[in-house]
């Protein structure tokens, strides 16, 4: 575990914060080239990222805020001071979900506000935002927080006394749960840019309709992410449900409403695309003269 990468006093280095840097670096980039391809303008693209960034961090900071609030309920300025109360410099404590449910919401304000359909911006951007939780859940590790339940199996991981981690369990080997979602949506981010092709229809590769993406990666992120909670420790705060050995988190009713509207989405643009043409015909002129 390495949470300080380089220590220049009262200003650091973090591996998390280092993590996320790379995972938003690759993902602008990411969507970039498919925007590009698409005709879509890549100063869109470009734009929609650097808002989806701040937005994300918001609402991923704002999650956490409400799900903790005992931590800030003596000092309520930390949950947006820069210099917290005890000296520190900078804001721990983010939620992801909250963080891709707000990255959501920009892409719609947004993509009303520029005409171009919700579901191919979303398209555009779901690849990126998968290799993005990879890459995150890398700095996670790095950081020594959002670890396993105990666990005897040979992968299993100690982590140093002055981590969270290793403080709830010192000295205990837990399941390295933020290595088993990067290596989840790496996998993931690899089916969804092969499947983006296209599928093969009478010798041809047809497009998928928009949308069927952005519900598959609803999908499979939501699945994942229900399963690897049941393996991850959490604050009380963060626990809906508990009987015995089984428990229902927040993160796992956000999977489980991810999943729904998953499903529901390819069933309906699946369905809708018989009725009506691409919604993209017609915008890519437009988007273009946005470059």
């Amino acid at each position: 575990m390495h949470p300080i990468l380089i220590d220049f006093g009262p200003f650091a280095l973090h591996s998390y914060g280092l993590a996320m840097a790379v995972a938003f670096g690759l993902g602008i980039w990411i969507a970039m080239k498919r925007a590009e391809a698409r005709a879509i303008g890549t100063k869109y693209a470009l734009d929609l990222a650097v808002l989806i960034l701040i937005f994300s961090l918001i609402g991923a900071r704002f999650t956490y805020v409400v799900t903790h609030w005992s931590e800030f309920a003596d000092h309520p300025l930390d949950t947006i001071s820069p210099v917290q109360h005890t000296g520190q410099i900078g804001i721990a404590g983010l939620v992801l979900l909250g963080g891709v449910i707000a990255g959501f919401m920009t892409a719609w304000v947004y993509s009303r506000r520029k005409l171009i359909p919700f579901l191919v911006t979303t398209d555009l951007f779901i690849p990126s935002l998968a290799l993005g939780v990879a890459i995150g859940r890398i700095g996670c590790f790095l950081n020594g927080c959002c670890f396993g339940l105990p666990s005897d199996l040979p992968w299993a991981c100690t982590f140093p006394p002055e981590s969270l981690a290793g403080d709830v369990y010192p000295g205990v080997q837990v399941h390295p749960t933020q290595l088993y979602e990067s290596v989840y949506m790496l996998i993931v981010f690899a089916g969804l840019m092969i499947f983006d092709h296209g599928r093969a229809k009478g010798g041809r590769r047809t497009p998928l309709v928009n949308g069927v993406l952005t519900g598959w990666f609803l999908i499979l992120y939501g699945v994942g992410r229900f399963f690897i909670e049941m393996l991850r420790w959490y604050e009380h705060e963060m626990i809906l449900w508990q009987g015995g050995a089984w428990r229902l988190t927040i993160s796992q009713l956000l999977s489980a409403a991810m999943i729904a509207v998953g499903i529901v989405l390819i069933v309906y643009v699946n369905r809708k695309s018989g009725e009506t043409p691409d919604p993209l015909r017609g915008k890519a002129s437009a988007a273009r003269t946005q470059q």
